[in-house]
């Protein structure tokens, strides 16, 4: 026994000289050379080929890591066998990512590549003023030789836009307002912001379901436009003018339209902007894929019709400076121009972000000027009416769960009668239907009796508008260019006389 451990010392004793043998004809820095000739060899015969994804790049974090985190996450929940769960500030939805060392496969234009979760411990770190974390996470990317440059050229940044789209509709929306007097917060922005929960969908919109599926239809031809705008030369906007009664749902239109693209909004108070220039900076400050609005955007500045202040002067302060008391505004007053409004949403400006959209809603379009209407300005004009019989039906559908079916034949013709001629916006009869919506034979019954009596006032008040009229005919009005000469001529012609009158 003696003997064999004497044996196994030997042993142990020549592997120890050998191994120091070695060490010492092949020293560390030998063996890593040796080690990296080997892997190029390695490499050189190999099909594939390896990208590292790191998460710290320096100091800073790899944008391009993130990316394919979330692209990953939009998949691994299908296909991954075992996953982490996370879910980001400001976000709706749980995010599935690739557990540590975790493979999965996927598909690009007929190629298949390999992603493979890498997290290792960091080795202990001196002092530092920033200390990196603890675990050292990246994805190596592997792909076939021959299949480089599509993924190098397409692949990434596919990954990319994908990531973007998925950021965007996990993140829950904001709503900005413009800070009071152009102050800026705390990180310079010229914005604030708060969530933005408004449940407004097109599915509850009190509308004809015909002109919802035509707006649908035109956000997502100009969301799906990009090469369209690219090719044509446009800028990648679009205007809407929402006009019509108050009280039938244009705010409700503008929150479907932000809920339908998954846009921000960005709540324009024009009242708090007090030049020209701190408009343009109000607008450089916005992002794409967001909707620019600026509500009664009659009643915000003097940005009326022109042609209808054929008394006043073309030097008069307020047709050159806004409603504010002077220009420049020593004493803060507004002095945004409609020259400036209109660059604003047509000019070359307008062109400094891409995906936006501008709204304006007004009560009365006819006190608009003309040239904030145009086409190119404002390329869809919307009018919200009165509530009509496919409305009437949304609304009960939504405050009270009927259906068409479930309402007697005769009440529903009654309402179908009655509907037009009382001339109730969708927010009146939304008044009846929730006083009443745990009752709803009553609701009904109330809602019947509000519309007679509102429709007999109408017709003896004298009221009852021509069918003819309504939407056409308004915005006719306010388009239509009078024969008459300039719009400042006839002004300046009054001055003239009265001068020659007084000498």
């Amino acid at each position: 026994m003696r003997e064999y451990w004497n044996s196994f010392a030997s042993l142990l004793g020549v592997l120890a000289f050998c191994q120091s043998f070695l060490q010492l004809i092949f020293p560390p820095q030998l063996r890593f050379l040796c080690l990296k000739f080997f892997n190029r060899i390695f490499h050189l015969f190999s099909s594939y080929c390896y990208f590292d994804i790191t998460e710290i790049d320096g100091v800073n974090t790899n944008e391009l890591y993130n990316a394919v985190q979330l692209y990953l996450s939009s998949f691994v929940s299908i296909n991954g066998s075992r996953l982490s769960l996370t879910r980001a500030l400001n976000s709706s939805a749980i995010t599935f990512g690739l557990s540590n060392n975790d493979c999965i496969v996927d598909t690009f234009s007929g190629v298949t590549v390999l992603w493979e979760h890498v997290v290792i411990q960091r080795q202990s770190q001196t002092f530092s003023w920033r200390p990196l974390p603890e675990e050292k996470k990246g994805f190596t990317l592997r792909i076939k030789k021959k299949n480089k440059s599509l993924i190098l050229d397409s692949y990434l940044d596919y990954i990319m836009e994908r990531s973007n789209e998925i950021r965007r509709k996990n993140q829950d929306r904001l709503l900005y307002t413009n800070s009071r007097g152009g102050s800026l917060d705390s990180r310079g922005h010229p914005w604030e912001s708060v969530p933005f929960k408004h449940p407004s969908t097109f599915d509850t919109l009190a509308m004809h379901p015909q002109k919802k599926q035509e707006i649908m239809d035109d956000l997502e031809d100009f969301a799906n436009g990009q090469s369209f705008y690219q090719k044509t030369g446009r800028a990648w906007k679009r205007g809407y003018l929402l006009y019509g009664p108050p009280g039938t749902g244009k705010s409700s239109m503008i929150a479907a339209m932000a809920n339908y693209l998954s846009y921000d909004i960005y709540d324009l108070e024009l009242t708090e902007v007090h030049n020209n220039s701190e408009l343009r900076k109000l607008l450089m400050k916005t992002s794409s894929k967001s909707i620019i609005v600026i509500e009664d955007i009659d009643c915000s500045v003097n940005l009326t019709n022109r042609k209808k202040n054929n008394k006043r002067n073309y030097c008069d302060p307020e047709l050159r400076c806004g409603s504010g008391s002077a220009c420049g505004g020593e004493d803060g007053g507004n002095s945004i121009t409609l020259s400036g409004l209109l660059n604003f949403t047509d000019g070359l400006w307008s062109c400094c972000g891409s995906e936006r959209i501008f709204v304006f809603t007004t009560n009365h379009i006819e006190k608009l000027d003309p040239a904030l209407l145009r086409s190119g300005r404002m390329d869809m004009h919307i009018y919200m009416s009165y509530c009509s019989y496919h409305a009437l039906k949304i609304l009960l559908k939504n405050y009270l769960g009927y259906e068409e079916s479930d309402l007697d034949y005769h009440v529903l013709k009654e309402l179908s009668d009655v509907v037009d001629k009382a001339e109730m916006t969708p927010a009146d009869i939304s008044e009846v239907l929730i006083k009443n919506r745990n009752y709803k034979q009553k609701a009904v019954t109330e809602l019947l009796e509000a519309m007679k009596t509102r429709a007999d006032r109408n017709f003896k008040c004298g009221s009852l508008r021509d069918k003819i009229s309504d939407e056409e005919e308004q915005e006719k009005r306010a388009l239509e260019t009078p024969n008459e000469g300039s719009e400042f001529e006839e002004p300046c012609k009054e001055g003239e006389n009265k001068e020659k009158m007084k000498s």
